[in-house]
């Protein structure tokens, strides 16, 4: 496993790729924090739409809540939080990287050991269309961050990164798969752009990546079940 306490800094030698970077236009829109705690953004028209995390996470609650009972709050906030933090580290080293300004300095231990896991899998990825960019579907009422849009070996694809203390199976990433068609859906509305593959790529505490490939239009269905039942509950 990963050490996540490790802090020092140290400098390493790495062999990087050079990412070719297409960046496609799109409107920049704003996030709003509301007052229930989820957050929601609002577009160049004044609408206001609930980000597609907001909308899925009725999927993942009722198994949430049964594992913080399981393991107690104690430990459920220890976890939370140490996956929190491990997660926003990874997504930071991959979005430095993919913009070619990632150095061996910039990495403690901790970082060097995933970032010389997930280095091979980053290195599929070419041709980036957008990265952490904001979007917006007036067709799925629905708003949300895109962590990057661009080709995965060959193929454009809709690439979302996550991180997990466990090897996933595909049954239990459903709704990541949801939400990277709703980022299809809206990069689609606002570029007239199609893309049509959705790449999930999952960075596992045991020290290894996982790879989820599906097609959009598989997952609409359920995508579209789950923002009407948000609307009906709200």
């Amino acid at each position: 496993m990963w050490p996540l306490d490790n802090n020092i800094i140290l400098c390493y030698i790495i062999v990087m790729k050079t990412f070719l970077h297409d960046p496609v236009t799109i409107e920049t829109i704003s996030a709003v924090n509301q007052e229930d705690g989820t957050r929601a953004y609002q577009t160049p028209e004044g609408r206001l739409y609930p980000s597609v995390t907001t909308v899925l996470a009725e999927h993942t609650k009722k198994g949430i809540q049964e594992w913080r009972t399981r393991v107690g709050e104690v430990e459920a906030n220890k976890v939370s939080r140490q996956a929190a933090t491990w997660g926003t580290r990874f997504h930071t080293i991959t979005e430095k990287y993919l913009q070619n300004n990632l150095t061996g300095g910039d990495l403690s231990l901790w970082d060097y050991e995933m970032f010389k896991v997930a280095n091979p899998v980053l290195d599929r990825i070419d041709n980036i269309r957008a990265q952490e960019v904001a979007l917006w579907s007036h067709h799925l009422r629905l708003a949300g961050r895109v962590d990057c849009v661009a080709e995965f070996d060959g193929k454009l694809s809709v690439i979302d990164f996550k991180t997990a203390r466990r090897e996933k199976d595909v049954e239990h990433i459903q709704h990541y798969f949801m939400q990277a068609a709703a980022y299809a859906i809206m990069f689609e509305e606002r570029t007239k752009i199609p893309v049509n593959r959705l790449t999930i790529m999952i960075a596992v505490s045991d020290g290894f990546m996982q790879v989820f490939e599906s097609k959009r239009d598989h997952h609409v269905e359920q995508l579209l079940y789950y923002r009407d039942l948000y609307e009906v509950m709200k």
